[in-house]
């Protein structure tokens, strides 16, 4: 299902109808958008956007995601990943998609608008969880600048954030998947990861654009430590 989606590398490409107003930036990526095989099978899937296929893929090598597991999915909108949880673990699953921007609702799915890092939004993610999650996913990207130091920088605060909420709401055993870019997590977080997880990998899936410099960090095996959220009830 994650495997090379359909029409890729066959036929012509695609070109602009009109380029009248844009710039060559914008030309240039909607052209690459145009000619995505991703892209076409997103769509051809009802799936909200092409980053579906990079946990598609990354799950049907890993094995992250398995039928009733609970998964919160951070900085989840437009709800690509959120589909593709939805889809591996079933109705005797649990997923939880929070996002700062309004999301909307995906079937099976709790969707919730607000800061994971705000404490009462936090509280209502582990309401709607009804206990403590076995994956937490965060494809979360700040806007680039196009300054590989400071774009690495900011990156690597939003997984950080996210590992953050994942310590304190994972049940042990758990998993931890973030975006990250080229040059992988920090020293400081990849400390706190293996100190924290079992087994720690960075993970570039086929998905992910050859010419981007996203990876993804991928921590299973989660010891346990601080941790807040209610045991189920």
């Amino acid at each position: 299902m994650a495997k090379q989606p359909p029409g890729s590398g066959r036929g012509m490409s695609t070109r602009l109808k009109t380029a009248e107003g844009r710039s060559t930036a914008s030309q240039r990526w909607l052209t690459r958008q145009l000619n995505d095989p991703y892209v076409k099978a997103a769509k051809e899937r009802g799936l909200r956007s092409r980053a579906a296929f990079k946990l598609l893929e990354m799950d049907e090598k890993l094995k992250l995601l398995k039928p009733g597991l609970r998964v919160v999915d951070l900085g989840a909108a437009p709800g690509g990943w959120t589909q593709v949880a939805v889809q591996v673990v079933g109705p005797k699953g649990q997923v939880v998609a929070i996002d700062i921007l309004p999301m909307d609702p995906v079937p099976g799915a709790t969707v919730l608008q607000g800061d994971f890092q705000d404490p009462e939004a936090e509280q209502r993610t582990i309401e709607a969880m009804r206990g403590r999650a076995d994956v937490v996913l965060s494809d979360m990207a700040p806007n680039t600048t196009g300054h590989q130091a400071t774009d690495h920088l900011r990156i690597m605060a939003l997984a950080e954030i996210g590992l953050d909420f994942a310590r304190r709401v994972l049940a042990p055993r758990g998993a931890f998947i973030a975006k990250v870019l080229q040059g992988g997590t920090t020293g400081e977080m990849l400390a706190t990861l293996k100190r924290d997880f079992v087994t720690v990998r960075h993970v570039k899936p086929p998905a992910s654009r050859k010419d981007s410099a996203e990876l993804y960090v991928v921590a299973t095996g989660f010891r346990g430590g601080v941790m807040t959220a209610p045991d189920p009830l």
